[in-house]
């Protein structure tokens, strides 16, 4: 008589990002993920000549800018890195590496105040900034 009653239990369901269309190499930018991972100060949709040139000088900047921070990513891999924190906080750990939308730092041996953690990912946008020895 208990089964006849017994109520299923809810599941949540996790909506991803619109995919990428068939005819189309990247995601649609229409999508919330689009829009917050790549803004631009200049809308495309009214390009004039004058909008194009600001836009490509805009594009090289990104590009340089893109370029120096992921060669500061490769000369950390495997060194002792600070991260300051919000809160006031600040830990170390060994960097090992970080996701291809930089969203994650995976490090090993974390020095937290509250202990060590030998292995974490460390989420970038709880990360302030980092130093480290070159």
């Amino acid at each position: 008589m208990a089964d006849k009653f017994s109520m299923a239990i809810p599941v949540s369901v996790l909506r991803l990002p619109k995919g990428p269309e068939p005819n189309s190499r990247g995601f649609d930018p229409n999508s919330p993920r689009f829009i917050d991972l790549c803004q631009t100060s200049i809308p495309t949709s009214s390009a004039s000549e004058a909008d194009t040139e600001q836009l490509q000088k805009e594009q090289e900047a990104r590009s340089k800018l893109r370029e120096s921070f992921l060669r500061c990513l490769l000369s950390m891999s495997n060194k002792k890195v600070q991260f300051h924190m919000y809160e006031n906080v600040k830990v170390e750990a060994t960097f090992g590496a970080s996701d291809v939308d930089v969203l994650n730092f995976q490090v090993s041996d974390l020095h937290t105040p509250i202990g060590v953690q030998k292995e974490a990912l460390l989420r970038c946008q709880d990360v302030i900034s980092f130093t480290f020895d070159v």
